[in-house]
């Protein structure tokens, strides 16, 4: 159930690098889009293209100066190579990323995930990620029913999720994500219990779960349309609370709408967790309104109050890095006021919500005095919980998140 804000684009630009700036400033999350795929599931709407060897050698030059042009405010504390398929790219063309990004002092980061499709896991290639650094591994499960992989285009087996885990925990990996979808056009209760047991025996550190999306100019949706199957939204909410039940009775604790992790307690008591310790710090930051820079077609970034979107065409993304210039298709400088309501509607996502000093402190505004009659509406509605340190959505309001994060936006 991921929010799906639309942020509109302002006037094009093409500058080609950033301002050197001191190590205390410098961004500290990083994002890279790998747009290829071997074949495009049907229910993906990102931007994303079928990998041929010419291109995607180009796009990795390119990215190289991508990452170049960045490196100078860049000091990663979080990156994230999503996709696409980042697990596509051959050893040669991943071994060319991490030595520039090891020539940049780029590498080091605390938490560095790179997503992999089971399909197309390796022991080289999980060694190759070991050694430079990479620790975390958000793995494309969706289902484990042979007859659902299938019908969501999914390129991989049951067999080889199981098979690919065990590659990479012998690697070394002890943070690796599941990815499930449930409420899959024909997925039963039963089915959904079975995915469920199965993937909790395998004790990964991490599990994220989101419903069946229906995007436009997606097959899936053209499928809705043409009235092949129908969407069962009773189903869907009964889903979402056996997998809430499920997970949590197994071990994980829910910190957002879509995800659990398991929590090893600090050793320093006078440390406060607000998230489990194996909470992705990367997505907290996106919840909590951090800059990051976005890397790779079709990639958004959001540095120091401006929002830039890469182009969504990766021969143009490669054309305009041959020519020394990132490929900005757009830049938005956001006014602080709406600034603070987007942090705002994308903190509740959380199960915390937002303690009012914390978000002072990230915005400079007082979500008391902003939005006061939207904290009083969604209190009266039983969706959201208010006391004198902190605003969060209940367990009724979750289900509602985005209608709720709607009234923060300005």
């Amino acid at each position: 159930m991921p929010l799906a804000f639309s942020f509109a684009s302002g006037n094009p630009c093409g500058y080609s690098g950033v301002m050197a700036n001191p190590a205390a400033t410098r961004v500290t999350s990083l994002y890279v889009h790998v747009p290829f795929c071997a074949q495009k599931c049907v229910y993906c709407a990102f931007y994303s293209e079928a990998s041929s060897g010419e291109l995607v050698n180009r796009y990795t030059g390119a990215l190289l100066r991508e990452l170049e042009l960045v490196a100078d405010d860049l000091k990663p504390q979080t990156i994230f190579f999503g996709g696409g398929t980042p697990s596509l790219l051959n050893l040669r063309q991943w071994e060319q990323i991490l030595r520039i990004m090891e020539k940049l002092d780029l590498l080091g980061a605390e938490e560095f995930t790179v997503e992999c499709n089971p399909a197309t896991v390796s022991a080289d290639k999980a060694k190759l990620f070991r050694d430079f650094g990479i620790n975390r591994i958000s793995m494309g499960v969706q289902s484990l029913d042979e007859k659902l992989l299938d019908r969501l285009g999914r390129i991989h087996s049951r067999e080889m999720v199981f098979k690919s885990f065990d590659i990479l925990r012998h690697a070394g990996f002890e943070n690796i994500n599941l990815d499930l979808m449930f409420a899959i056009p024909t997925q039963t209760m039963e089915i959904w219990r079975a995915t469920l047991n199965e993937a909790m025996a395998m004790q990964s550190e991490h599990l994220s779960s989101y419903e069946v999306i229906y995007e436009d100019d997606t097959p899936l949706y053209e499928q809705l349309k043409a009235g092949e199957f129908s969407v069962d939204e009773d189903l869907a909410c009964e889903m979402y609370e056996e997998l809430i039940t499920h997970v949590t009775n197994g071990g994980f604790h829910q910190y957002e709408i879509a995800n659990f992790a398991r929590n090893v307690k600090s050793i320093n008591p006078s440390i406060h967790q607000t998230t489990p310790s194996h909470a992705c710090k990367h997505n907290v930051n996106y919840w909590r309104g951090g800059s990051f820079y976005g890397l790779g077609p079709s990639a958004t970034g959001y540095v120091r109050g401006v929002r830039t979107k890469n182009w969504s065409n990766t021969q143009l993304y490669c054309d305009q890095l041959e020519k020394g210039r990132r490929a900005i298709e757009s830049s938005e400088e956001l006014p602080p006021l709406r600034r603070a309501g987007e942090s705002a509607a994308f903190g509740l996502r959380m199960n915390a919500g937002w303690p009012f000093a914390e978000f002072t402190r990230t915005t400079d505004f007082d979500l008391r005095n902003e939005w006061s009659s939207e904290i009083d509406q969604l209190v009266e509605r039983g969706w959201a919980a208010r006391t004198d340190k902190k605003f969060q959505l209940t367990h009724q309001g979750l289900r509602f998140a985005d209608s709720a994060a709607e009234m923060f936006l300005r």
